[in-house]
Formats: C-alpha cells, sequence, structure tokens
C-alpha cells in the first residue's frame, strides 16, 4: 500500500519553463512557481512568500512547455518526491520538488482588462493538461 502523497498548490511562474525531452524522446518540462500567505502578526498584515520546483512529464510537459511564461497563474495538483546525491565531496545532497500530474493554467490577462477592473474568470478546465 502507498502511503498519501498529494499536494495542491497555486501561484504564478516566477520565470518561464523549460522544455526538454529525455534520451528516449518523452517530453520533461521544468518551472518553479512563486505562492503568496497573508496573515495577520500584531494587528499588521504580513506577506510570506514561498517557492517552489515543478517538473511535469509527457503530454503535461508538452502543454506546460507550450503554454506557460513567466507570471502566469497556475493550479497545480501532484506529488512531492525527493531528490538524494551526493556532492563533488561526498557530502549527501537533497532536493524535494512537485511532480506536476494535473496542472490547470490560468487566463492570460491583458494589463487593459486588469486596469479597468474587469473580473477575472477561475481556472477553465479547456486550459488543463493532464498527465497521460
Amino acid at each position: 500500500m502507498n502511503n498519501l502523497n498529494s499536494i495542491l498548490i497555486e501561484g504564478n511562474l516566477i520565470k518561464d519553463p523549460v522544455l526538454r525531452s529525455t534520451p528516449n524522446g518523452t517530453p520533461v518540462c521544468l518551472f518553479s512557481v512563486a505562492t503568496n500567505r497573508f496573515f495577520k502578526q500584531n494587528d499588521e498584515l504580513q506577506k510570506e512568500v514561498s517557492y517552489f520546483d515543478i517538473e511535469s512529464w509527457a503530454s503535461t510537459a508538452q502543454s506546460c512547455g507550450n503554454l506557460l511564461t513567466k507570471g502566469r497563474g497556475v493550479r497545480i495538483v501532484g506529488r512531492l518526491k525527493q531528490d538524494r546525491w551526493n556532492d563533488e565531496n561526498g557530502n549527501p545532497k537533497s532536493r524535494i520538488k512537485i511532480v506536476a500530474e494535473h496542472v490547470e493554467f490560468k487566463p492570460v490577462v491583458s494589463k487593459a482588462a486588469e486596469s479597468v477592473g474587469e473580473p477575472q474568470p477561475d481556472f477553465p478546465d479547456e486550459n488543463s493538461a493532464e498527465k497521460e
């Protein structure tokens, strides 16, 4: 039996994604997302920003590589994965990333629409990519 390993995050890309292929031709897309958390501390509104590395595969990777750009909003459903390795001095290192199994793309909004305060649609299904 597998243990539960599931994550849902929403945020914005901090840079353009990188789309590559494995030696056997499977697409893999790497990108990073920033999420904001707001909370009150001593009656002052505080902002906490967290950054997450995301990895997507196959058709999800292809869609992410073609449709995502810096600043675009996304909703990601996936799992956490820990990479482990030894550095050049033999010291153990590790990193946790999110492997995206489903990605929804927030609609691109023009600056003109933002400035007049038009309502923003919420993550439509036709702009989503799911892992095969």
